[in-house]
Parts: structure tokens; C-alpha cells; sequence
């Protein structure tokens, strides 16, 4: 089972996202909340898989909650949700460390993905939300190429291979699977991975495998 703790200022908008998880009978919301300061005391109280937070919320917004539930509880999945699909908001989020970013007006479908990606240990990105971080990195193409094969020339081939296999949306399960080796192995790769890249996600160092080239076809959205 999946606990979430979901936070928005609009009554309307809980109870439409609390129907929709409802219906998947792997996800049980353990916790609502009308601000940011309230999802951040309910996400400390519940140890949620993951938290949905809306970006603009009174006393504190999204952006500032997902970045105190990130530091106090790195282990917790967090899922920008929002109306908003400016760039700013999005480069904001992924920064701070969230690991998912959907629009309230996306399909269904896509808020109960994300779910499972981000409580799996994925990421994933909306395809309007994989749009717009492609045309943010495309302007410059060629120097972030060059940056992102510098940052993964410090990886072993191993460690290489796996972020290629992180960059394409696998979870740590999924990697697992396909290198015959324990999860827990996974783990400890996925982090020494963030650590030598200096990236604060897995959606960070999905790009950066996008950019070096060690993922095909130029999928940003690291949830599929």
C-alpha cells in the first residue's frame, strides 16, 4: 500500500484528487492538508511514500514545503501538483528535489503513474512538464552535452550502466531485474550515482544522461 499525504488550499481540489487515488486500491491517503505548513507537520506525523503538493498554498507554499520535507525526511517522495506549467516553477521544484512534477489538468492516468514511479523509487514528469524541460536544455544543446559526458566520465561503467538504465524510468526493482543483482545493491549505486554528479534527484541525473547521450531518444520523462 502506497500512504500519501496530499496538500491543497482548495477544499474542491482534495476531494476530486482523493476520488481518483481511491480508485486505484494500491494507494491510501493517510493525511490532508489546506497548507503548506500543515503538509509539512502531517508528512513528519505519517512518514508518508509520498507527498502531493500543490505549488501556491498559504502560510507556505509548495516549493518551500517540498524543501523541509526533503530535509527532514529525504526517504519521502515528493509530487509537485499545480495548475502552473511555467518554467520557472518547474526548475524551482526539481532543485529542491522533488521527484515528480504533474499538472491538475493532465490525465488521471498520470497522477496515479507518477504515484507508483516516485513510490518506487522512479521519477516521472508529465509529457508537458518532459516538454518543457527538453526545449530548456535544446537552446544550448551542445556545451550541456559536453558538460554531462565530463560529469559521467567520473562513473564507473557500472555505475554508468545504471544510470542509462535510471534515465530510461526504471525503478530500483526494475535495474535490479535486469543486472541480476539485489536491490539494496541498486540503492547504494543510485546514490553514490547522485553524489558524484551532484545531483539532487534521480529526475536531475535522468537528464544528465539524456544530455551525455546514454539514453535514447531523447525521453526527459523518466517515468516510462
Amino acid at each position: 500500500m502506497i500512504r500519501v499525504v496530499l496538500a491543497d488550499d482548495e477544499a474542491m481540489i482534495r476531494a476530486g484528487v482523493s476520488a481518483i487515488l481511491a480508485a486505484d486500491a494500491g494507494i491510501e491517503v493517510v493525511a490532508e492538508a489546506e497548507d503548506g505548513r500543515a503538509a509539512v507537520e502531517q508528512a513528519r506525523a505519517t512518514r508518508p511514500d509520498v507527498v502531493l503538493l500543490d505549488i501556491r498554498m498559504p502560510v507556505m507554499d509548495g516549493l518551500k514545503a517540498a524543501e523541509e520535507i526533503r530535509r527532514l525526511l529525504p526517504e519521502v517522495g515528493v509530487i509537485m501538483l499545480t495548475t502552473f506549467g511555467e518554467d520557472a516553477y518547474i526548475e524551482r521544484a526539481l532543485g529542491l528535489g522533488a521527484s515528480g512534477f504533474l499538472l491538475k489538468s493532465g490525465d488521471p492516468r498520470e497522477l496515479l503513474g507518477g504515484i507508483h514511479a516516485v513510490a518506487g523509487g522512479a521519477a516521472f514528469l508529465s509529457p508537458k512538464v518532459a516538454q518543457r524541460v527538453i526545449a530548456r536544455f535544446s537552446g544550448n544543446q551542445v556545451s550541456r552535452a559536453e558538460e554531462a559526458k565530463a560529469l559521467i566520465g567520473k562513473l564507473t561503467p557500472r555505475e554508468q550502466e545504471v544510470l542509462a538504465l535510471l534515465g530510461s524510468g526504471l525503478s530500483n526493482a526494475d535495474i535490479a531485474a535486469k543486472l541480476f543483482v539485489v536491490e539494496g545493491t541498486v540503492k547504494a549505486y543510485v546514490s553514490t550515482i547522485l553524489n558524484r554528479l551532484g545531483a539532487r534527484n534521480r529526475v536531475q541525473a535522468a537528464i544528465t544522461a539524456y544530455e551525455a547521450g546514454l539514453v535514447g531518444g531523447g525521453q526527459a520523462e523518466s517515468s516510462r
